[in-house]
């Protein structure tokens, strides 16, 4: 069944110089609970391409669907509910907030949407037990391994059951050895959520961990 749609999608930043097309007309599909992997070099733009699906950015064409909800007819308030709600944020280099602990970056979602501290916490415990950190929630980030900060972040964007992942780089700033159990977690926590997720790579070794490979390349985006 298909999750999120993205039609005709064009991006435009201009210049002094020359308009910078990023994307013209285009178009893909993902469907509910599956892994995909989208494949470009650095500059194709692919966290770009994140920013408009999760509403961060603004398209100056096409339109995206989310479960049905065109994204970018709400308006800002809705579009920060949405994510909050219904979309998870992996980043390359974790984004966890250095002067919380474990637990709270990892419970900080769930207090957004109005969960009461003990539930966010408990609920956290339980995902980072899941994540193979049992044990660090009373830790900050910075005592932490790369490695295992990056399955806290997981942890933090899985806590709150979000529908759609979204991965950026996930891995880009890891060690082969740890990337590759990385992206196991990843992929084995969202499948056992049936969540969708869109994993945002440059590595082919690491696409191969997906159920299909797009290609993002020259503005569009073709199946491997």
């Amino acid at each position: 069944m298909t999750f999120v749609i993205v039609e005709r999608l064009r991006k435009v930043y201009p210049s002094r110089a020359a308009n910078q097309v990023v994307f013209d007309a285009l178009s893909f599909a993902l469907d509910r609970g599956e892994v995909v992997a989208l494949l470009g070099e650095s500059g194709s733009g692919k966290t770009t391409l994140l920013n408009l699906i999760s509403g961060i950015d603004t398209p100056d064409a096409g339109r995206i669907l989310l479960d049905g909800v065109a994204v970018h007819d709400l308006g800002e308030p809705a579009r920060t509910l949405l994510r909050r709600e219904r979309i998870g944020f992996v980043f390359q280099f974790f984004n966890l907030i250095p002067t919380l602990t474990v637990a709270e970056n990892v419970a900080l979602p769930l207090q957004l949407l109005g969960r009461s501290s003990r539930t966010a916490h408990e609920q956290a415990s339980r995902l980072l037990a899941e994540a193979g950190l049992a044990g660090t929630g009373d830790r900050y980030p910075e005592t932490l391994s790369g490695g295992e900060q990056q399955r806290a972040a997981i942890a933090r964007a899985l806590v709150h059951e979000p529908a759609l992942l979204l991965a950026d780089e996930p891995t880009g700033n890891l060690d082969e050895k740890t990337a590759r159990r990385i992206i196991e977690l990843l992929t084995g926590l969202v499948r056992r959520r049936g969540a969708t997720l869109l994993l945002v790579t440059h590595s082919e070794a690491v696409s191969r961990s997906a159920d299909r490979i797009l290609l993002l390349r020259h503005g569009q985006v073709t199946a491997n």
